[in-house]
């Protein structure tokens, strides 16, 4: 997908309403029940700087960025995730609500943290900055211990991972 428009003459580009609406349609669109739309303008810049928007039932398979180490931080421009962090066996050691224009707004991970996040709220678009360059071949290092994408098992996976943040389990951080 292209990166949205940039003005040539400034080498600017804006970010607001419109290109939330456009990124929120094109997740509700895809079978995914996600997006990314890029603002880097080729896989070999650095950082790569991206929309992510989601749909509740989106599954992302944990994973960290160890080989090249890579950061990466994501901020909630609408919506909520429930971000997860676990250890190398796939032991959750970590699971917080993030909201967007609340006190945890988002999230700045290490190269080495094993880690996902899931759509709370329809609708949710973060913010997502990552070291680069990309190169599919090492840019994520799956967790093994984690269902693939397009596994069966994925969903019971997920529905899991949700339970961390039913109602109950996320008022104190409203």
């Amino acid at each position: 997908m292209p990166p949205p428009e940039i003005d040539p003459a400034s080498g600017v580009m804006r970010m607001g309403a419109e290109l939330i609406e456009r990124a929120i349609e094109m997740s509700r669109a895809s079978p995914r029940k996600r997006i990314i739309l890029p603002f880097h303008r080729a896989a070999s810049e650095s950082p790569h700087r991206m929309l992510n928007a989601l749909q509740p039932g989106t599954y992302i398979r944990p994973h960290r960025h160890s080989a090249p180490q890579k950061f990466e931080s994501i901020v909630v421009l609408r919506g909520a995730i429930g971000y997860v962090t676990f250890d190398a066996t796939g032991r959750v050691t970590g699971h917080f609500p993030v909201r967007a224009q609340r006190e945890d707004f988002g999230v700045d991970t290490g190269p080495q943290v094993f880690h996902t996040f899931i759509a709370l709220e329809p609708d949710t678009v973060v913010f997502e900055v990552k070291t680069g360059p990309y190169s599919e071949a090492n840019d994520k290092d799956m967790a093994a211990w984690a269902p693939e994408e397009d596994d069966p098992l994925s969903a019971a996976y997920l529905g899991m991972l949700s339970q961390y943040f039913s109602e109950s389990a996320t008022d104190e951080h409203r």
